[in-house]
């Protein structure tokens, strides 16, 4: 049996956006973290700002990939990168943020979990009490040491930036676009991030796979579900794990939105959202700016 490592969609931009050449937007299509990627630009050199784009969630691919060889990939192979970039300094430095305001919950030292999971299950077997303590024995948080000089894991530690890289990659795709003068573009690299509203000042529309629908209006916008991603064919044991028992989230909830400044803390918020018990923990952990939008 072959676990199902399909991340879902839970965003939908209105395709009426892309198909009505009325509306004058270009629409780039690929992939970022091997993930649909597309960006709506109303610009007479939008061909020219998409291929910059391309460019750049290509670099970022080669830090953040966990599936082709990328400063995350070597730093888990040997334990240590020296000299890293420093996009993957700034995305730790927000994951330390996330994982302090959650108590813990955002944890991405869980790779070895992730990988405990996906081995097992690909076997037809799930993982014993005593594989699940051994993995998490070489978890947490606490144990990554990283400056401008290192990132210094311990033995047998291992990052998975999956809950948080792809919103990175939409706000550093944002901040080069911005950089170039744009104010209404919409970024979606399986999260969102809006350089302001549509054109004509209106939010860009966002369909939730919930059956929700918000108007974005700048900034970012994630969602995250337990079982947004399986192990399982069953499709009923979850990606996103928690740091403490090595358990999946429960399903309690179907989708979680966020809307943050950025999209990588939307992201990261979305995630360990996932591991929460009510609205109300949800609420009481986002740090400022960040909102939950949407809960079911």
């Amino acid at each position: 049996m072959s676990p199902i490592l399909t991340r879902r969609r839970f965003l939908t931009i209105a395709a009426a956006l892309a198909a009505s050449p009325a509306l004058g937007f270009t629409e780039w299509r690929g992939t970022a973290l091997g993930a649909g990627a597309r960006i709506l630009i109303d610009h007479p050199d939008a061909a020219a700002i998409t291929a910059e784009a391309a460019a750049e969630i290509a670099r970022l691919e080669g830090i953040f990939s966990l599936y082709r060889d990328s400063a995350l990939t070597r730093l888990n192979r040997d334990g240590k990168l020296e000299a890293p970039p420093f996009e993957l300094l700034e995305c730790l430095a927000l994951c330390d943020t996330v994982h302090a305001a959650t108590g813990g919950l955002f944890d991405p030292t869980v790779q070895p979990l992730w990988a405990l999971y996906a081995a097992r299950y690909s076997a037809g077997a799930v993982p014993s009490e005593a594989e699940l303590a051994e993995v998490l024995a070489r978890t947490g948080w606490g144990r990554v040491a990283y400056d401008t000089e290192a990132v210094r894991l311990q033995p047998g530690m291992a990052l998975t930036l999956n809950g948080v890289g792809q919103g990175f990659i939409a706000d550093k795709v944002a901040e080069l676009l911005r950089a170039r003068g744009l104010s209404h573009v919409l970024i979606d690299s399986g999260e969102l991030n809006a350089l302001g509203p549509m054109p004509d000042g209106t939010g860009w529309p966002v369909t939730l796979a919930s059956g929700g629908f918000l108007a974005l209006q700048g900034g970012g916008l994630a969602s995250s579900a337990a079982l947004g991603t399986t192990f399982d064919a069953a499709g009923e044991v979850g990606h996103i794990l928690n740091p403490r028992t090595g358990r999946p989230a429960p399903p309690r909830w179907k989708l979680v939105t966020v809307t943050a400044p950025s999209s990588g803390l939307a992201d990261a918020m979305s995630t360990a959202a996932c591991l929460m018990d009510s609205a109300a923990q949800i609420r009481a952990a986002l740090p400022p700016g960040a909102v939950l939008a949407h809960l079911a």
